[in-house]
C-alpha cells in the first residue's frame, strides 16, 4: 500500500460509494451493485499506481451507473 496523498484520496473516495453501493444492494438484494461495491473497497488496496487507481475507480463508477437498478 501507497500512502501517497493521491492515493489515500482515492482509497477514501471510492471507499465511501463502494461502502454506499454495497448498502444500497444488499438493502434491494440486487448482486451487481453488491458486487461493485466489494470491488470499489477492495481494489485500493491492490493497485499502488495513480494513474490506473484513479482509472479503475472511474470504470466501476460507469458501470455501477449502468447496473445500479438491474
Amino acid at each position: 500500500m501507497n500512502f501517497d496523498p493521491y492515493n489515500l484520496l482515492a482509497g477514501l473516495i471510492f471507499g465511501a460509494i463502494g461502502w454506499g453501493a454495497f448498502s444500497y444492494g444488499r438493502k434491494l438484494e440486487l448482486w451487481k451493485p453488491k458486487a461493485i461495491g466489494v470491488a470499489l473497497m477492495v481494489y485500493p488496496y491492490i493497485c499502488s499506481n495513480v494513474w490506473a487507481l484513479w482509472g479503475i475507480g472511474v470504470a466501476l463508477l460507469v458501470t455501477l451507473w449502468f447496473h445500479h437498478d438491474e
